[in-house]
């Protein structure tokens, strides 16, 4: 019996019972053999998926190229199935069935992919997922891989193509239990492609209980070609070679994505930081970025993101972008040969590989935590398509200054986009066209007496519909769509293009607390245009105000934000106020401020802006631990009512952190409040300003203030890590309603 024969009746035995055993198979017939790990890993899938989809899988004694647009389809016999769409001003390149990106060639570069790769991690679409039973599969990454290919459409104006796959029981613990339809299009005189992909997990009981903490498309790019990174207008540059981020020539920091480069191939970055989260973007923001090459006809790959529709969190959620570093943060082992490392890195997705990653995130759980990864019970429906998105390239003519011309037409070709949502061309029956969808106008007022005798237009406030909940339920939302618009200096507001469906309609606006939910669900039909006429938010309120520290924004961007220390600087947030807060490392200054006593902050004296640190976090001790810490707020009030006050803490952020809220009495046991352990979003470590929003609203009897001094002490006491920490949005002490106490500094 041969080695083949041998392998596939072991393959075939075992491919039913989970991948850990077919990987041993694989395993144990590379180290025996010496296979090449890419034959060991078609012939395992060829064999396997045969067991559960025997219909569906090809025989290896032919494969075929389909060359689409242009009416070309021809036999190649190559060992590997392709499918090449050329419109005469680029050529895609895609694996068949598996539906993976392999080459795109533009202007005369033959791939702007990185071909030193494996054609399987070049791009690709893939998943995070866990099981939730007792099965033991926790954070699996998975490249989404075909089984069946399909031309949807074939014309001279378009081409578009199917990459699907069917989950059964049979590959419970294998495969996420996800049907996952992926298809890719292009159009006739279009400089780029469009990807979406339509995900889905039947309502039978039969389906697994999973949960999704990730879910993308990436691609990863030439490194000898592509060295300068645009995020934004203020977020762009050269940036470090992915080799920079190896041992020898860099050092690695305290949060594990974070790097200082100590030996870079260029010199000039010799000293600084690189850390992917210094280009994270907020979901509102984040409509475009990408990559310039340094040839002498410079080519822009730019990903573009025309709606958030499909993104989870709302507007203000924060996802990775374009970056330097390694494709997964998976532990190697030394000891293993190189050549099963390599097959370990292709099989399970581990190894230390380095590339230029251009991505785009859907469904990810950073700056959130567990609260952003949605979670399917058995059997329970869902389904859900993520995008289109559309990767458009471009290239500069002779004269232009590439940085400033291909990033200008990006932008330009972004805005394109944007009007053309919703897309007429995409096939599938999943992704409503234009006609099918419905639009929300009206305008948001806000009502409090105690700032204004006349209702305040709600100018700049964010309103969207996102799926029935409590409000501001919205920013934890991350199983359906939403849609969100920005009112105007009137409180004006029109959300358009909406799919079918039933909603509430949620808000928030910048300079108040809290959020806005309207009273009555909002159902949309095809076609349907709604007035809701003015809507009244009344913000909480229980009495005048008596100080107040920082503005009521979801963000600690308002106060105070270090200088970074000198080892640890990117330059290019030196000279950029609005992104300080993304060098890293400015948790450890508030020791260096704050050596032995901590904050205090006197009402009336204080400046919010240099005297209130961004972030609550421990302090380091000499023996490398860390304290808690208790802030205080020092006020006057000369008289005190028998009343009720009110004190409201809103938070921008929280990382397994607690505030315990005592007045006047700093070792009293119990204190007047806590929040309890709470937040998972680690936007401290993560160079963020925010994370979710908290809001608490505490009563502080006025049995507990005196008339002249008072002290109200904020206690973290939580400090088994440097990043355990509170960021604060806002705070303010109310007076009894109706009753008003006088404050004085």
């Amino acid at each position: 019996m041969g080695i083949w024969s041998r392998f596939g009746t072991a393959i075939t035995s075992i491919c039913t019972c989970g991948g850990d055993l077919q990987v041993m198979c694989e395993m144990l017939i590379l180290v025996r053999f010496r296979v090449d790990p890419f034959v060991i890993m078609y012939m395992s899938n060829l064999i396997c998926l045969s067991v559960c989809h025997p219909r569906e899988t090809p025989t290896p004694r032919g494969t075929w190229t389909n060359v689409l647009y242009g009416c070309t389809v021809t036999d190649s016999r190559s060992p590997w199935h392709k499918v090449v769409i050329d419109n005469g001003i680029l050529q895609l390149t895609l694996s068949k069935p598996d539906g993976l990106v392999t080459g795109i060639r533009y202007n005369g570069l033959d791939n702007l992919l990185e071909v030193q790769n494996h054609e399987g991690n070049r791009g690709y679409w893939d998943v995070v997922w866990s099981a939730l039973d007792d099965s033991g599969r926790k954070g699996v990454f998975e490249v989404i891989k075909g089984t069946r290919f399909k031309v949807i459409v074939e014309t001279e104006e378009q081409v578009e193509v199917s990459f699907s796959r069917t989950w059964e029981p049979c590959l419970k613990g294998k495969l996420a239990p996800i049907n996952i339809d992926k298809r890719f299009v292009v159009l006739g005189g279009s400089s780029g492609f469009y990807s979406y992909a339509i995900y889905e997990h039947l309502g039978s009981e039969e389906w697994q209980a999973f949960s999704l903490a990730e879910t993308r498309i990436a691609f990863k790019l030439r490194k000898d070609k592509f060295h300068y990174m645009a995020v934004s207008d203020d977020r762009r540059r050269y940036m470090p070679m992915p080799e920079d981020r190896l041992p020898g020539r860099a050092q690695p920091l305290a949060y594990q994505e974070a790097v200082s480069l100590l030996n870079p191939l260029v010199p000039q970055f010799r000293g600084e930081v690189d850390d992917k989260y210094q280009y994270t973007c907020e979901n509102r923001n984040q409509m475009v970025h990408g990559w310039i090459s340094n040839d002498q006809s410079p080519v822009g790959f730019w990903q573009i993101t025309p709606s958030n529709e499909f993104r989870t969190g709302g507007p203000l959620k924060q996802n990775l972008s374009s970056h330097v570093g390694p494709t997964c943060l998976a532990v190697t082992n030394n000891y293993l040969p190189s050549f099963l490392v390599f097959y370990l890195h292709l099989r399970l997705g581990v190894g230390c590989y380095l590339m230029l990653n251009h991505e785009q995130v859907f469904v990810g759980a950073h700056y959130a935590g567990d609260d952003l990864v949605p979670k399917f019970g058995q059997g329970e429906a869902w389904k859900k398509v993520f995008g289109p998105v559309f990767m458009y390239l471009n290239t500069a003519r002779c004269g232009q200054d590439p940085l400033t011309t291909l990033w200008d037409d990006a932008k330009r070709q972004m805005m394109v986009e944007v009007e053309s949502w919703p897309y007429s061309f995409p096939a599938s029956e999943d992704f409503p066209k234009p006609h099918q969808r419905g639009n929300v106008r009206g305008r948001l007022i806000v009502r409090d007496r105690y700032i204004d005798n006349d209702d305040i237009p709600a100018s700049g406030a964010f309103v969207g519909l996102a799926p029935p909940g409590d409000a501001g339920s919205w920013q934890k939302e991350c199983k359906d769509y939403q849609f969100w618009s920005e009112a105007g200096a009137n409180g004006d507001f029109c959300i358009k293009k909406i799919r079918a469906g039933n909603y509430n309609l949620y808000g928030w606006v910048p300079g108040f607390l809290g959020d806005y939910r309207y009273h009555a669900p909002i159902t949309i039909t095809p076609g349907c245009y709604m007035n809701v006429g003015d809507v009244v938010y009344e913000p909480p309120r229980d009495g005048p105000t008596l100080w107040e520290i920082g503005i009521p924004d979801r963000s600690a961007a308002e106060f105070h934000v270090p200088d970074p220390n000198p080892k640890y600087v990117n330059p290019l947030f030196l000279n950029n106020p609005n992104s300080k807060f993304r060098q890293y490392g400015l948790w450890e200054r508030y020791g260096e401020l704050y050596p032995d006593q901590d904050l205090v902050f006197t009402v009336g004296e204080s400046d919010y802006r240099k005297h209130w640190f961004y972030a609550q976090v421990p302090r380091r001790k000499e023996e490398n631990s860390y304290e808690g810490t208790t802030w205080q707020i020092k006020f006057q009030l000369q008289n005190v009512q028998a009343g009720v006050y009110k004190l409201r803490i809103a938070l921008a952020g929280a990382t397994l952190a607690e505030i315990q809220v005592r007045v006047n009495d700093p070792n009293k046991t119990r204190p007047v409040f806590t929040t309890g352990l709470i937040g998972r979003d680690n936007a401290v470590a993560r160079l963020g300003i925010h994370g979710l929003y908290w809001l608490f609203n505490i009563d502080i009897s006025g049995g507990l203030l005196v008339e002249g001094e008072n002290t109200i002490y904020l206690k973290q006491p939580r400090n088994q890590s440097p990043f355990q920490g509170i960021m604060y949005d806002y705070i303010r002490l109310e007076a009894p309603p109706y009753l008003i106490a006088h404050c004085h500094p």
